[in-house]
């Protein structure tokens, strides 16, 4: 199918809603989420994301701690290593020619999926279980005038609507926290040609630490979900025929982006513990890139 095939984007929902109630109040969760730690950000240049950042800060652009546009550069920082993030995961999916379809697992307000589009100039489709988010990325498409290439659905990751070994490559960033693994991967499976490229960008307890330290409990509860462990991912990945390639570890890439924004008007009141977590080893920060086999 072109891209002149798809058919009209509507901000309504047409196709099934959250098929349990947990993925009910996850929908709510996100319907009525408004923080400016993912606003303002975006409204730095358009891209909105719902992923944090890595790599090094460039402390010579935020100017003297006096200096009075100093939390405005501080933002557009934030904004900058938050789209690196979406870079290294981008970078991480292989060659993708313009007639491939793309697909972003819990996409948010779609600001990967425009990057995504930019890149490699093929169809990326999101799903997401908040109607909120999907009408969101749906108007932000337009205003770019690529609304035949990016769509944002409305839709259970675990079921979604792609065609067997339809899909080129797809991904979840920092969402797959809230499903059970391996009917994460069963999906993804199903839906990736053979030879296609799965890549997550997730946060993961250690199990070298032994067990979620109180930290990992205390995202739990702020983010209403469930983090999984690093092996939890690797065994479920080799249960449903996706071979890892790539396993990074960013855990030291993103300390940066929390130091940073634990200094910005932006605080959650969570940044303690992913920084305490990264710091005493009981949390990761991990990539990790997989072929469909």
């Amino acid at each position: 199918m072109t891209t002149t095939d798809l058919p009209a984007v509507t901000t309504a929902a047409t196709v099934p809603g959250p098929a349990t109630p947990y993925q009910n109040d996850i929908a709510q969760y996100w319907n009525h989420e408004a923080r400016p730690v993912n606003l303002r950000l975006g409204d730095v240049d358009g891209l909105y994301h719902h992923h944090y950042g890595i790599g090094d800060v460039d402390h010579a652009s935020l100017g003297d701690p006096g200096d009075s546009e100093r939390e405005k550069k501080v933002i557009t920082e934030l904004h900058r290593l938050e789209s690196a993030q979406a870079d290294v995961l981008l970078n991480n999916l292989g060659a993708i020619p313009r007639d491939a379809t793309l697909v972003d697992a819990g996409c948010g307000r779609g600001g990967s999926m425009v990057m995504a589009h930019q890149r490699f100039g093929c169809k990326v489709e999101g799903v997401t279980l908040s109607a909120k988010q999907a009408e969101f990325g749906n108007r932000r498409a337009r205003e770019l005038g690529i609304e035949d290439s990016v769509r944002s659905r409305v839709c259970n990751m675990l079921d979604t609507p792609f065609g067997t070994g339809e899909v080129a490559a797809s991904w979840n960033n920092e969402s797959s926290m809230y499903v059970d693994l391996h009917d994460l991967f069963a999906e993804h499976s199903r839906m990736l040609a053979v030879g296609g490229r799965y890549v997550t960008i997730t946060g993961c307890w250690n199990p070298v630490y032994g067990q979620p330290s109180k930290w990992v409990s205390q995202i739990n509860a702020h983010f209403e979900c469930n983090i999984h462990s690093r092996r939890e991912y690797l065994r479920a990945m080799a249960d449903n025929r996706l071979v890892p390639q790539a396993v990074i570890d960013l855990t030291p890439d993103t300390l940066p982006y929390w130091e940073l924004r634990a200094t910005s008007s932006l605080v959650t009141g969570i940044e303690e513990a992913f920084i305490s977590s990264y710091k005493d080893g009981s949390f990761q920060y991990v990539l990790i890139a997989a072929d469909r086999v």
